[in-house]
């Protein structure tokens, strides 16, 4: 089966999952990601990769990392950018989300930057707009979250090199998490030979192990000897039920502290997507401690948006 994100010639159309992405791919976007890292030490932060290319941001739930992010990258690239506030647009008034990407289409968009609830939303509008029209998915329900998954793996090879030697542990809410898929999908393909989900039972789910992890249900034992240790948050938004005796108990048993911090390897990184619940599932010790790689990841997510973007605005249609 064709992958609708690459071009007949292997190259970047659209970014809608890392699932099927070949490796190679994943090693490109890091290696340009790379690139652009210095372009945010410049005094004028601004290449004009993306000059007179119309972006929009279509982000039909909230955020605040990931859209201004994605706006910074395209604004460095000299892109012109459009934040839809979906709130107050005519999606309220029952305008469909293909009436709306086709009158933005009419408005000579070069690329959509999607975030939406219903998983499969930004696979939808790929397969509905103009081959020369690129979508990125900024985050689809409990799907993916693409870019995010990219950040955490350039944040990882920055500070530990080579994926073929690293134990990672993700802990926490993986089964209303979109970003956890993602980074499964990512550190396997690029190679991690032991990939760790922790978390209780009723924030795993069903078939997870089919993914190549390792399940625990004990953080100590989880996160022992690990190199990297990726935290969730616990998205009560998504919860149906409660999955969870109190957030207190939550963070007895799966919370980041120092001391099961020890548990990790004396170099461990600690990583989180944010926004982080502080004494939910991580101790500010540990937040603010010198193993956290927090800020560098928010930083590191401009330069890898770029990438996507650049790549995206090279590999697209005619």
């Amino acid at each position: 089966m064709v992958d609708p994100q690459l071009t007949p010639q292997g190259k970047l159309r659209h970014l809608l999952t890392l699932d099927g992405l070949p490796a190679a791919t994943l090693r490109q976007i890091l290696d340009t990601a790379e690139s652009f890292m210095d372009v945010g030490e410049r005094d004028v932060k601004k290449v004009p990769l993306l000059r007179g290319k119309s972006i929009f941001n279509l982000f039909f739930e909230p955020s605040t990392r990931t859209r201004t992010t994605f706006e910074i990258a395209a604004k460095r690239m000299s892109a012109d950018v459009v934040n839809l506030n979906i709130a107050t647009s005519s999606q309220t008034k029952g305008e469909t989300i293909l009436d709306t990407v086709a009158n933005l289409t009419a408005m000579h968009a070069d690329m959509f930057i999607v975030r939406h609830g219903q998983s499969g939303a930004a696979h939808f509008i790929a397969r509905h707009v103009a081959p020369h029209i690129s979508v990125i998915n900024a985050g689809d329900g409990r799907h993916a979250h693409p870019t995010q998954g990219l950040l955490d793996m350039f944040t990882i090879r920055r500070y530990k090199g080579a994926f073929q030697h690293l134990r990672v542990a993700i802990v926490g809410d993986v089964l209303h998490s979109r970003v956890a898929r993602s980074q499964i999908s990512a550190l396997t393909t690029l190679g991690v030979p032991e990939v760790r989900v922790v978390a209780p039972k009723t924030l795993l789910p069903p078939g997870v192990e089919q993914l190549g992890v390792q399940i625990h249900y004990d953080m100590s034992e989880g996160i022992r000897d690990c190199d990297v240790i990726i935290m969730l948050r616990l998205q009560n938004e998504r919860m149906k039920g409660a999955r969870l005796p109190s957030a207190q108990e939550y963070f007895k048993q799966y919370g980041l502290t120092a001391a099961k911090l020890a548990h990790a390897k004396p170099d461990a990184i600690v990583m989180h997507p944010g926004p982080m619940n502080r004494g939910v599932e991580i101790d500010s010790e540990v937040a603010d401690g010198p193993q956290s790689v927090i800020l560098p990841q928010v930083t590191y997510g401009i330069a890898v948006r770029m990438a996507v973007m650049a790549m995206l605005a090279g590999g697209g249609g005619d």
